[in-house]
C-alpha cells in the first residue's frame, strides 16, 4: 500500500497542462502514526517478513470499502474528493481521504477502516498559483461523471481497492487505482474520468511492480 510516513507537508500533487506549462498542486499530507490513527479501531501485524502477506492482512482488515470511506469523509468535510488510501503504520491502519473545497482548501480526512468513524481531519489553504491550479483541478473533477467513489467501485471487481488518485500525468483525465487480491497481490488500474472504463495499468507492469509497495 502507498504509506504516507512522513510528517512533511508535501507533495502528493496534481499536475495540469495549461498555455503550455504544467502547474502543481501541493496537498498537505498528515501522518498516520499521528492521533487520529491511533485511534484505528483496526490493528494489522507486520511481521517485517513479506510484504504480500502485510498487503493481504491490510486488505482483509478494511471492512469499510474505499468508497464508503470516501462517503463518509465528504459527509465530514463536504467538497471533491480526489484521491484515497487505505495506510497503516505500527499496525494502525486508517483511510486518509483527500478533498478539495472552496477551490483552493484542501483537508486530509482520517476514516476507520472498521467503523467508517470519521477519525481526525487537517486542513491547508491554497494562495497564490497554487490555488489557481487547485481551482482547476476541483472544477475538473466535480463536473466528472466517474468520481473517486465511482471509479473505486467499477474497480472492485479487481481486488480489494487500496487506492484511489486523480492520474497527475499532464491534465487530469483518469483515476489510477490500486487493488489488492486475497494473496497480496496488487495492481494498478487506470478508471476513465469521463466513461469509468476500467483498462490495466501497464507502465506499472512494464516497470515489474508486483505490487509490494514499500
Amino acid at each position: 500500500m502507498k504509506r504516507r510516513t512522513t510528517t512533511i507537508a508535501a507533495i502528493a500533487a496534481v499536475a495540469l497542462l495549461g498555455a503550455g506549462t504544467a502547474t502543481t498542486v501541493a496537498v498537505a499530507e498528515s501522518d498516520p502514526s499521528g492521533p487520529a490513527a491511533s485511534q484505528s479501531s483496526v490493528r494489522v501485524k507486520d511481521d517485517g517478513d513479506s510484504d504480500a502477506r502485510e498487503n493481504a492482512a491490510e486488505a482483509k482488515g478494511a471492512k469499510i470499502r474505499a468508497e464508503d470511506a470516501i462517503a463518509a469523509a465528504l459527509k465530514h468535510t463536504p467538497g471533491t474528493a480526489t484521491g484515497a488510501d487505505l495506510d497503516s503504520d505500527d499496525g494502525a491502519l486508517v483511510w486518509e481521504v483527500d478533498v478539495v473545497s472552496g477551490g483552493d482548501t484542501w483537508h486530509d480526512v482520517d476514516v476507520d477502516p472498521g467503523t467508517g468513524k470519521v477519525l481526525g481531519s487537517h486542513t491547508e489553504k491554497a494562495d497564490g498559483d497554487d490555488a489557481d491550479a487547485a481551482a482547476r483541478v476541483s472544477a475538473a473533477l466535480k463536473n466528472a461523471p466517474t468520481s473517486a467513489g465511482a471509479a473505486a467501485r467499477a474497480a472492485a471487481d479487481k481486488g480489494t481497492v487500496t487506492s484511489v488518485d486523480a492520474d497527475d500525468d499532464g491534465a487530469v483525465g483518469a483515476w489510477e487505482v490500486e487493488t489488492t487480491s486475497a494473496d497480496g497481490k496488487q495492481r494498478d488500474w487506470h478508471v476513465d474520468l469521463r466513461s469509468g472504463a476500467v483498462t490495466v495499468d501497464r507502465s506499472a507492469d512494464d516497470e515489474g511492480d508486483d505490487g509490494d509497495d514499500d
